[in-house]
């Protein structure tokens, strides 16, 4: 019935301009069906020095482009006559089980998109069984996040602090509240050049529960160790029984290494562009990190992703899952628990419409085949 009255509404609305049933219409047949939808909402909605915060690239964001052009430079190539009557989606992480290979990336500061923050966002993903990753620098406590969905899957993202107990005192509490991997970000030795948050000057508005004790403020003084090396791999492995994910992988010389001190992840990431500019895109980085890595430790990646096309696209280049930051952002802006449900949802949609119309009926059915780059077409022209 209600279907059925916004057609109604259009065709008089097409009929009749001056009609002013339209944007009722729109809005009763629910305008929020991509992400670009939630996309403008929050730049509609956010103030600015909050939009430009979580939106902002570094420098020219030439990367911050290209991490979204990448994925449309690979072509699929789908085969027929595939029986996909009944679609499996279903996957592990780390030996776990997510309902999608689609998962949350540890994005800070969420209390800026909605009131619920964290919170919310970890309830999202428990609605849709799949896993998310706590920021260190998150506006709800490690503790708080695990006691709003104990049973969702959890992991908690740690940078090198330059003390050394301020790490260790995150990777224990992280541990004792029940998180099942420590995701580690190489790539902030120090803070990338983001000209909009200069410009705004840009400060933390709302506490960080988990970095209390060191009053952090800006971005810009951040108090990431410039001085971590590896050893410092080895230092966390000797901490914890929770596996370690390095999460800024961008090279095949820096994927051995990490499995030469015994990770059991590699995320590959350029920070959501937000550090280093005219780094490769995560997807053209992928695949030779797959190969290099040869299935000794598993891969994952962020950056880009925008369409279930995407994160098919990358499942077949060899990620294990993918994991979205500024999307589920989005969702959480308009929202909270229930827009960014709704963006995971309408990406699962998406990958399954794209498995299916691939010829791929599982995961296991996704593999390189799947996928080529625009320029092997060019010759043919």
């Amino acid at each position: 019935r209600q279907g059925h009255t916004c057609v109604t509404n259009l065709l008089q609305w097409l009929l009749v301009p001056s009609c002013s049933d339209f944007h009722a219409a729109i809005v009763a047949a629910n305008t929020m069906i991509r992400l670009s939808d939630f996309e403008q909402y929050a730049r509609e909605h956010l103030a600015k020095k909050w939009k430009d915060f979580h939106a902002d690239g570094a420098c020219g964001q030439f990367t911050l482009k290209d991490n979204e052009a990448a994925f449309q430079r690979l072509k699929l190539l789908p085969r027929i006559l595939r029986d996909v009557s009944h679609l499996a989606t279903e996957t592990t992480i780390l030996g776990e089980k997510i309902s999608m290979p689609i998962c949350i990336s540890p994005s800070g500061s969420q209390k800026i998109a909605h009131l619920d923050g964290e919170v919310a966002m970890v309830k999202a993903a428990r609605s849709m069984g799949t896993c998310m990753a706590l920021s260190a620098y998150a506006t709800c406590s490690i503790e708080e996040v695990s006691e709003a969905a104990p049973d969702c899957l959890r992991w908690f993202q740690v940078y090198i602090m330059s003390d050394p107990n301020v790490t260790k005192q995150l990777v224990f509490r992280a541990e004792a509240a029940g998180y099942k991997a420590l995701v580690v970000t190489v790539d902030v030795p120090i803070a990338g050049i983001r000209y909009a948050s200069v410009r705004n000057q840009f400060e933390f508005p709302l506490k960080l529960p988990n970095l209390e004790s060191l009053n952090v403020k800006s971005f810009s003084k951040i108090p990431n160790s410039a001085a971590a090396t590896w050893k410092d791999i080895d230092w966390l492995r000797s901490l914890t029984k929770m596996p370690i994910v390095v999460k800024g992988i961008l090279t095949v010389d820096d994927a051995r290494e990490a499995v030469k001190h015994g990770v059991s992840g590699i995320w590959v990431s350029n920070h959501g562009a937000r550090q280093l500019d005219t780094v490769p895109s995560t997807i053209e980085a992928l695949p030779e990190i797959v190969k290099a890595v040869g299935g000794t430790a598993e891969v994952y990646l962020d950056g880009g992703v925008r369409y279930g096309t995407d994160v098919l696209k990358a499942i077949a280049l060899g990620a294990r899952a993918v994991f979205i930051g500024r999307p589920a952002l989005w969702g959480l802006t308009h929202s909270g628990e229930n827009g960014a449900r709704q963006v995971l949802q309408l990406l699962l949609n998406e990958f399954r419409v794209a498995m299916a119309l691939s010829g791929c009926a599982a995961i296991r059915d996704i593999n390189k085949s799947l996928v080529v780059h625009e320029s092997c077409f060019w010759s043919k022209l």
